[in-house]
Formats: C-alpha cells, structure tokens, sequence
C-alpha cells in the first residue's frame, strides 16, 4: 500500500505520495522514530514521525504500542478534544507503529540536506 508522507520544516510543510516499494521500508517504525530521509528520495535529510492515519480516519497515538486499533477512554490528547474540564470519552484510535494500514504519515524535519525541500520536489522545468 502506498503512503501520503506530510513533511513539515519550519512554517513550511508539503505533501509526497509513495510508491509501494518505498513505503515497504517505513513498514515497522513508530512514533517518535527518526529516519534516514533517502528512503523516500530526500537525500541528506533526517526525518522524525509525529504522527499519521489509517485507512478509516483514525489518528495513530504515540502512547498506544503496536500497529492495532483499539477504542479507549481519553481524556484529552490526539483523537479527542473534550469540550469541558473532566470529560471522558471512549474514542477508536490506532496505535503508534506504521502498518499496511497506514495511509498517511505526519513528519518532521530534524536535519536539513543540502537542497531546499522545494528544489528536491519540484521537477526542474528545461
């Protein structure tokens, strides 16, 4: 299955689609796992996982382990956003390692390459 990969630096952020044979190698990292960037065409660049969602909508929490969805009770946090102090609410979330079922992966810049990320994306126009 291929992944929606939204990589954020700064105030900037842009949106790469993956093919099936590169998104075979992020299969079993987890929140909060940084990654060599040239796994998904970004040479030089060190990317973290913040994040991400399933096939059905459901975010990925980070204290959640393993690729499972489950409902749980929250009381704040990612999945659930209570409207008064003290709410709790059983929500479906998924858990914090990327699985087939993943369809979109929140990351995060945390060392640049030597190429803007807008140079590396752009095809160059000749």
């Amino acid at each position: 299955m291929a992944f929606k990969v939204v990589i954020s630096e700064k105030e900037k952020s842009l949106q790469m689609e993956l093919d099936a044979a590169k998104s075979k190698k992020l299969v079993g990292l987890s929140i909060g796992e940084e990654f060599d960037g040239s796994l998904i065409g970004l040479k030089g660049y060190k990317l973290k996982i913040t994040g991400g969602s399933d096939k059905n909508g459901f975010p990925m929490r980070k204290d959640i382990t393993g690729p499972r969805r489950i409902k749980s009770l929250l009381s704040g946090g990612v999945g659930y956003k209570p409207l008064r102090k003290g709410v709790r609410r059983r929500k479906t979330i998924r858990g914090n390692t990327v699985s087939d079922d993943i369809v979109q992966i929140n990351t995060m810049v945390t060392q640049a390459g030597a190429k803007s990320l807008e140079e590396i994306t752009t095809p160059s126009e000749e």
